[in-house]
């Protein structure tokens, strides 16, 4: 099973909102999900992030993979 940490779209239509999750890479974007770590809104100024640190680090001394975008936001709350 591969696990990734992605985002999960949420919001109205132009109006987006993420929820940072980890999910079996197999599911679709939206779909089924393990574990909801934190969220990203991006349509505000400055963007807001949130991200438990602790849940993170643990799944990926677990084998978690990031996608790119959760990997700069990781990077951003200094979580790597």
């Amino acid at each position: 099973m591969a696990v990734k940490m992605r985002l999960r779209r949420m919001g109205a239509k132009k109006a987006p909102f993420y929820r940072v999750v980890v999910a079996d890479s197999r599911y679709p974007r939206d779909g089924r999900f393990i574990e909801e770590i934190g969220y990203y809104d991006p349509t505000k100024d400055p963007a807001d992030v949130k991200i438990d640190a602790e849940k993170a680090k643990k799944w990926i001394a677990n084998g978690a993979q990031p996608t790119d975008t959760v990997r700069a936001l990781l990077k951003k709350n200094g979580v790597l």
